[in-house]
């Protein structure tokens, strides 16, 4: 079989996208959708986004990691997908879609992408960590000399040492200024450092805020594979209207047979 597939990209955080309106493609094959996403055997990626019609929403986004098992939230991905939308003709400039956490409002202009992500109403706090879920699990730890850091030996210890099989996210942090983090991410499905990742820029943006690191509404973040930034509001120890902001780029379009 033949598909035509997109490759998009935010802040680095590699995806291919296709547009599955009919439903052709075999979700279930966790080997496929692996085999596409291999950087050697197949086109290359951080994971796969169905692009799928919804009966409420402008469309459904769905996400595979890496290792081919649908993944939980994906924020980046969540950013492309809106711009592959647009791109399609299914949105214009503002949109509501479903992913797997739920309901979602997003707006693009030109290569910018603002996505709502979901409230925040738990933050556990850990020895030298903070642990939350913002869409999918994070754990975010603060660091000296993190362009020196071992992120995946560490990362890997961490995701499975405290976290078991099902694992979490890991997040490496140093602050750079009063409103501004860098921050480098083991990502769990990939089980590798990406270069950003956006469900944890937004964790580490509500855990700086909570350690008292970040007295502001809004976070500054320095990927590995660029800027994004974090607005939130804090509603009596809750965190609302958390919107994570940045671009989001088609890199190229193909087709690939299997």
């Amino acid at each position: 079989m033949e598909t035509t597939f997109y490759k998009y990209q935010g802040t680095g955080n590699d995806f291919v996208v296709i547009d599955n309106r009919t439903l052709f493609f075999p979700k279930e094959d966790e080997r496929l959708v692996a085999h596409l996403c291999h950087r050697r055997f197949g086109i290359g990626a951080d994971g796969l986004i169905l692009l799928e019609n919804d009966d409420d929403t402008d469309f459904r986004m769905v996400y595979f990691n890496a290792d081919g098992k649908e993944g939980s939230m994906c924020g980046n991905g969540g950013r492309c997908i809106v711009a592959f939308a647009k791109f399609l003709g299914v949105i214009e400039e503002t949109t509501t879609f479903i992913a797997v956490d739920g309901l979602h409002e997003a707006s693009v202009d030109k290569d910018v992408v603002s996505l709502k992500m979901q409230d925040v109403l738990e933050i556990h706090t850990k020895p030298n960590a903070i642990f939350l879920n913002t869409g999918s699990p994070h754990h975010v730890q603060l660091v000296s000399g993190l362009d020196d850091f071992n992120v995946v030996k560490e990362g890997a210890k961490l995701r499975y040492g405290i976290y078991g099989e099902a694992g979490s996210n890991i997040n490496f942090v140093e602050q750079e200024t009063p409103d501004t983090f860098k921050v480098r991410t083991y990502e769990r499905g990939v089980e590798d450092e990406t270069l950003s990742c956006g469900t944890g820029v937004t964790a580490v943006a509500l855990a700086m805020h909570h350690l008292g690191k970040a007295d502001v509404g809004h976070v500054n973040i320095d990927a590995v594979g660029g800027k994004l930034k974090v607005d939130f509001k804090l509603d009596q120890k809750e965190y609302r209207h958390i919107y994570l902001t940045g671009e989001a780029k088609q890199v190229f379009k193909g087709t690939i047979s299997w």
